[in-house]
């Protein structure tokens, strides 16, 4: 009888640790849960078009908005695919120098600063250029086979002057001398592109050392400086 109750005492006491142990990690997992919950709901929504962002900011809570710009390598590309907002270290023009190049905003319209798109699309993009050296650096001249070019979503290579892309000019956005060491500059490039050719193109640029580097463009108004891009176009 002494041996029986105490196999029965045994198994009460394992159940109870059983059920002790259970609530324990309960309790542990869904105030974890519950603070996710209410982290998510919390979140502020940003409006990505139009709101002043700071470049993190906007590659926080706007960049994955616009489609996956994949960061491995593009088919066909010869270059890692950034997303708009992420920078690249290329070689300054002739090799000389080293630039940082972030692609900054894409603002798409049919008319700009006056001018209207022979093809139907504007794509504006604007960019930082930073010098990393202490020489100063340049983007490549395209009569170099440099520069700028936008890839449509069918493969074909669209230049920098194409259509009456090169009628469009922004003051603030539109520099050109070497970057100096130790600073950086506004630039900006225009394609007059068909509307296919715009719905969510690659942008590339080739370096002073014939390096191609690629982002993937979105197909719509995206960026930190949309609203300030937009003004400067006369909207």
């Amino acid at each position: 009888m002494r041996v029986r109750a105490t196999a029965a005492t045994a198994a009460l006491l394992l159940a109870a640790l059983t059920a002790c142990s259970g609530s324990e990690e309960k309790a542990e997992t869904n105030p974890s849960a519950a603070k996710e919950s209410v982290g998510k709901s919390s979140k502020k929504k940003v409006d990505c078009s139009d709101e002043p962002l700071s470049q993190a900011e906007w590659m926080k809570s706007c960049s994955d908005e616009n489609g996956d710009a994949s960061a491995g390598p593009e088919e066909g590309a010869g270059a890692e695919t950034l997303k708009l907002g992420q920078p690249a270290q290329t070689s300054g023009d002739g090799g000389t120098g080293v630039l940082q190049i972030t692609p900054d905003t894409v603002v798409f319209t049919k008319k700009a600063t006056g001018e209207t798109a022979r093809n139907g699309v504007f794509a504006v993009v604007v960019m930082k250029d930073k010098a990393m050296t202490a020489v100063a650096a340049d983007e490549p001249a395209p009569v170099s086979g440099g520069g700028w070019q936008w890839r449509a979503p069918d493969g074909e290579t669209i230049g920098f002057d194409s259509g009456n892309a090169s009628t469009v000019a922004m003051d603030k956005y539109s520099n050109a001398d070497p970057v100096q060491p130790g600073s950086w500059q506004w630039r900006s490039q225009v394609f007059d592109l068909t509307p296919a050719q715009a719905k969510g193109g690659t942008l590339i640029y080739v370096d002073g050392d014939e390096q191609a580097h690629a982002w993937k463009m979105p197909a719509t108004n995206s960026g930190p400086n949309v609203a300030d891009v937009k003004a400067k176009l006369d909207f």
